[in-house]
């Protein structure tokens, strides 16, 4: 369709964005040569240049094709944001291998999945989540195992006090008991290092169209889903977003280089593409391990100048809740990127009346690199909306019958882009887009004769916890394993600062069973954010005349807070 939103684009941003001919490889030979003096990321204190992690991740790359691991095998990253995050990346990037990039959070059972969808032969992991591990690896087709213990990259000292603080103060690191056996081998990342300072390094050849990631999303089969990303998909959305954003680059020639604060974690996409932008521009990346802990993570922002700052909404919102906050010098803060989650319009509000910058929201999925619509930086108050879509991107709104139709009415939104992904694996993709190429998106929305797009509604019945997808069948399928539930239905509840919670409506098979049995059960199976916070009992779940079960009925009562409850008042929160 015609691209008749690129007329509200800011002066100088391009309309379009052609095809690239470059690989990931090519982008990191570039940049990481390009910006060699400059500061690349700090975590902890400690910082790295562009052209130690070139280095260091070379070395990586050289142990990895050493290993004999055939061009083209699927390494696994299972990391929080520390320092040895991004140059394990570009590693193993750069040693021709495809990336999965794993929650560190996740249980055994969900670790298990995505290893052995995604075929993972080798697997790089921080040392305080070797134990979920631990009772899967037998299971999967795992060949290598490289532990890093949190210190490895905060030198000497530092790095061994922050270990031993780790493993016996905090009691951070649970016992693990993997070693290497016949089925796998099992190394220490700093040998990782070592090695591989010896082993010689050769380049890969790849085309742009070649597969680079297997990123998980949530599945609403019930299981999370690999979608499968080019090289040209990574390196288009980050070209998109340096587009998207060109107004903020003259303030940075002024000014010089720009800190990008990574709080969100490198595994979420959105995270990931914001990080390639950072690269792309020379940024500096302030990486955030935890930024849960708001008291740690206000007195890192208050410590030094920060430009950009990616969030999601619940993060936005404890920051604000924090007294000290206020109290931040936000004179170098540039843009506040938006993502995850849609922002509340009270939320954004505050932020601008604190820091002085209004967010920018957009809105874009995993499948198409967090890329799809933004609004323009020039643009000074929060509008409400998702924006328009950015260069490069097309976007249609359509009906059942895939038909586009006019301006303002409500329909499912349609994307096409160097930015989308290849397709699904291990699945048939026959459905997931339209007859002219369009991927469905499964979001419901309009889009004004302006071109602003606004979202009204997921499609399914996905709920978005905190910034994260959750998807009610993977909980279901859980919990209706356990024995004393004969059938149970999940729905999203409205919530102040995670946006939505996860409440489950069990029906018993066994009366004996409690709510600290069902948050136990969850507790054991299921990452934090997708464990229900609310249980709630109840006889017979409505359901329409084919048997299926009517989640609107369910989800519109408990957002009423008038829920029938024919078991009695079982309404429990619990913490995730």
């Amino acid at each position: 369709m015609t691209k008749f939103w690129t007329k509200n684009y800011p002066q100088g941003v391009a309309i379009d964005i052609p095809k690239v001919d470059e690989t990931l490889i090519d982008f990191f030979d570039s940049t990481l040569k390009k910006y060699a003096k400059s500061d690349f990321m700090t975590n902890m204190g400690v910082t790295y240049t562009y052209a130690q992690v070139d280095k260091m991740s070379l070395t990586v790359a050289a142990w990895i094709q050493n290993t004999k691991l055939p061009k083209g095998s699927t390494v696994a990253v299972m990391m929080p944001n520390v320092n040895q995050y991004l140059p394990i990346v570009i590693g193993a990037v750069r040693a021709g291998m495809v990336l999965t990039l794993i929650n560190p959070l996740y249980t055994p059972r969900e670790l298990k999945h995505q290893l052995n969808d995604s075929d993972a032969k080798m697997l790089f992991i921080l040392e305080p989540f070797c134990h979920a591990l631990d009772s899967i690896i037998e299971d999967t087709a795992v060949k290598t195992v490289v532990v890093s213990p949190i210190g490895d990259m905060l030198g000497r000292v530092k790095g061994r006090v922050v270990n031993l603080a780790a493993k016996y103060i905090k009691k951070a690191v649970p016992e693990y008991h993997i070693k290497s056996c016949a089925s796998y081998k099992v190394i220490a990342f700093k040998k990782v290092l070592k090695n591989g300072k010896i082993r010689k390094y050769a380049r890969p050849i790849f085309k742009t169209d070649d597969l680079a990631m297997i990123q998980y999303t949530g599945g609403t089969t019930g299981v999370a889903k690999g979608i499968l990303i080019s090289h040209h998909n990574v390196v288009y959305g980050t070209l998109q977003y340096e587009e998207w954003v060109k107004p903020m680059h003259g303030t940075q020639a002024e000014e010089g280089q720009f800190t990008t604060v990574i709080a969100l974690p490198l595994y979420h996409i959105f995270a990931f593409i914001i990080s390639m932008l950072g690269v792309r521009s020379g940024q500096h990346l302030l990486l955030v391990t935890n930024p849960r802990d708001i008291n740690a993570f206000v007195k890192l922002l208050s410590s030094q100048p920060f430009h950009v700052l990616p969030a999601v909404n619940t993060l936005f919102h404890a920051l604000l809740l924090h007294p000290k906050f206020k109290d931040i010098d936000f004179s170098s803060l540039k843009l506040s990127l938006a993502g995850g989650m849609a922002a509340t319009p009270e939320m954004a509000r505050k932020w601008v009346e604190t820091t002085g910058c209004p967010i920018l929201e957009g809105w874009g999925m995993s499948e198409t690199l967090g890329v799809g619509t933004a609004n323009p930086l020039t643009n000074k108050e929060f509008t409400g909306t998702i924006g328009i879509p950015l260069p490069g991107v097309d976007i249609k709104i359509f009906d059942e019958e895939e038909n586009v139709l006019p301006i303002g009415d409500v329909g499912e939104i349609g994307i096409k882009g160097g930015n989308v992904i290849l397709g699904y694996h291990n699945l048939d993709n026959s459905n997931f887009f339209t007859k002219d190429g369009y991927l469905k998106t499964g979001d419901v929305a309009s889009m004004d004769a302006e071109g602003y797009v606004k979202l009204y509604d997921r499609k399914k019945d996905m709920l978005i916890v905190s910034g994260f997808n959750v998807y009610p069948n993977e909980i279901e399928g859980v919990l209706e394993t356990h024995p004393k539930v004969r059938e149970c239905s999940v729905v999203g509840v409205d919530h102040k600062s995670q946006g939505q919670s996860v409440k489950v409506f069990v029906v018993k098979e066994d009366p004996s069973l409690t709510e600290k049995e069902v948050f136990a059960f969850c507790k054991e199976n299921l990452a934090g954010y997708k464990r229900p916070r609310y249980v709630e009992f109840i006889e017979e779940l409505p359901k329409s005349t084919v048997g299926k079960i009517l989640r609107h009925e369910l989800r519109s009562a408990s957002n009423k807070g008038d829920a029938t409850n024919q078991a009695g008042d079982a309404k429990t929160e619990a913490g995730v």
